[in-house]
């Protein structure tokens, strides 16, 4: 099915048939009923309702043992980056097409190229990781990451990569991270798949900024769209998890401040004590979701739905909890028993354990 997709994708984007074809073949070009009758069998989201449902929250995921600095180098000589912990988000898709979702995660260079809009083409030293992990369903009606399934890295170098259109390719996969390629021309796939975004530096993601761009679909600033009012701005954060809610078409990422991050970093965040030390700030953003113009099977963050504030104190004391929901109106007012619970659904959930 993954091929058909991705035919799919080609011949939605204009990449397929080929021009070239196209002007000797004019009577094979590709209808929007043509391309209306191969979604409509290929249905992506009706997977869904045959997710297999696990406890509730699902069983957390045990951490990598590998040494990062020691994963092995792809088969065109791309490097395994070990700094992709401290990355941070750009974007997230949930993809229906195989049944994964993926966090997208930028080096410092490449989160200010996010943020600034400077994208077209991104600049030199910007590295790009997705991290994609099998989608599992709960018992409380939620998809949250499973099986950790690959990394992918993109390096991008004009010069050094010239001929694989600026950028370095990598794929490791499984928690071994084993390299993905038996040999160099594995990248031959990278860029035959990344063909139909060619005017878009080779890149399908729309980085979630504030930044405006005069091209459509190239940023995502409406789900940036959060209320200056709040006490932090987040997106800046590190992300800890993600899930799905698919009876509201919606997409949350749990984010966390510095000491979150270490603490789930150093694991100190587990299934056994799922409390976070003094200092700790969790920021939930809710989305509505809505289709990646990028890749069919795939969804998106579209306008934000709400952003819930969870800040841990001293031992003994409650950990304080804010919501913003009418951004209009500032902070949005909660009985204390709605924000225990609310409070307690944020701390119990399971980080998404990156490599």
């Amino acid at each position: 099915m993954g091929k058909l997709y991705e035919s799919v994708n080609m011949m939605q984007l204009g990449a397929m048939p080929p021009r070239k074809f196209l002007a000797l073949h004019p009577d094979v070009s590709v209808t929007p009923q043509d391309l209306a009758v191969i979604k409509n069998y290929l249905a992506p989201w009706s997977s869904d309702s045959r997710i297999k449902a696990v406890s509730s929250p699902p069983i957390e995921q045990v951490p990598f043992q590998a040494n990062l600095a020691l994963v092995a180098k792809e088969m065109n000589g791309l490097a395994f980056d070990p700094d992709v912990e401290d990355w941070k988000p750009i974007s997230f898709t949930d993809r229906g097409d195989n049944n994964s979702m993926r966090m997208i995660l930028g080096n410092e260079i490449a989160v200010k190229a996010a943020q600034s809009g400077n994208v077209s083409p991104w600049p030199d030293g910007a590295r790009l990781a997705k991290i994609a992990w099998q989608r599992v369903a709960a018992d409380d009606g939620l998809i949250h990451p499973g099986k950790f399934v690959q990394v992918e890295l993109m390096v991008k170098n004009a010069h050094l990569y010239k001929g694989t259109d600026g950028w370095g390719w990598g794929r490791w996969r499984g928690t071994a991270l084993t390299h993905y390629g038996s040999n160099s021309h594995f990248v031959r796939e990278c860029t035959s798949c990344h063909l139909p975004m060619r005017g878009n530096d080779s890149i399908y993601t729309l980085p979630i900024t504030s930044a405006k761009s005069r091209r459509n679909e190239v940023l995502n600033y409406k789900a940036a769209a959060l209320p200056r009012a709040m006490p932090y701005q987040p997106l800046d954060w590190r992300a800890i998890t993600m899930y799905i809610d698919p009876v509201h078409h919606t997409m949350a990422t749990l984010y966390g401040n510095d000491v979150a991050a270490k603490a789930v970093r150093n694991h100190a965040v587990n299934s056994i004590a799922k409390a976070y030390p003094p200092g700790a700030v969790l920021v939930l953003i809710t989305w509505v979701q809505r289709e990646d113009p990028h890749w069919f099977g795939g969804r998106i963050p579209d306008v934000p739905e709400s952003v819930e504030f969870v800040q841990s104190n001293a031992p003994g004391s409650p950990s304080e909890y804010k919501l913003y929901k009418n951004f209009e109106k500032g902070e949005h007012k909660v009985p204390a028993e709605v924000a225990m619970k609310r409070t307690e659904f944020i701390t119990s959930l399971a980080p998404a354990w990156l490599p």
